[in-house]
């Protein structure tokens, strides 16, 4: 059995999407998965399943969602393994004194020909960004809620994302086993 963590785009953002992670909770276990865990409102659970293709988890996620509320989000799963490691390799520990500075973008899939030159161009003097095969890392000290950079990381990388902040990966990192 594998632990997994699938991470929810768009959910209860400005009274759209509603799900209730109490809701949420109870639906995973209704598709048969054990464990389940939930942390905030966002979207972010961890959960045991025997199912080994992460493709998979996601179908049957966001299958389960639209069934039950209406809505298709975009699920990202990911192993346990995976998470700790995206948080262990942070090269921004600088950020770990301002947790919500550091943002990892995982990526649905590896950026095959990711605009560079353009993320560069929409940074400002106090951003840095770091892409991996699996993560972009973005330190924004002073904020991300302005950050064109942030606005536009999944055009430039031509893949899907969804974006945590440290502080939310290492709360989710410590419902892991």
């Amino acid at each position: 059995m594998t632990t997994w963590i699938a991470l929810l785009r768009g959910i209860n953002v400005g009274g759209n999407n509603l799900l209730p992670m109490k809701d949420l909770r109870h639906l995973l276990d209704r598709a048969g998965f054990t464990q389940v865990r939930t942390y905030i409102q966002s979207g972010n659970c961890v959960f045991h399943s025997d199912e080994a293709d992460p493709g998979e988890l996601q179908r049957v996620i966001s299958e389960a969602i639209e069934t039950e509320f209406g809505f298709r989000p975009s699920v990202l799963v990911l192993d346990g393994a995976a998470l700790l490691r995206a948080i262990s390799e942070n090269p921004y520990p600088e950020g770990a004194g301002d947790p919500k500075s550091v943002h990892l973008y995982f990526l649905a899939a590896p950026a095959i020909a990711p605009d560079l030159a353009g993320l560069k161009a929409l940074q400002t003097a106090t951003e840095r960004f770091t892409l991996t095969e699996q993560v972009l890392y973005l330190h924004a000290p002073d904020g991300i809620g302005r950050s064109k950079l942030a606005a536009r990381v999944e055009q430039k990388l031509g893949v899907p994302t969804t974006a945590r902040n440290l502080r939310t990966a290492v709360k989710i990192s410590e419902l892991l086993p």
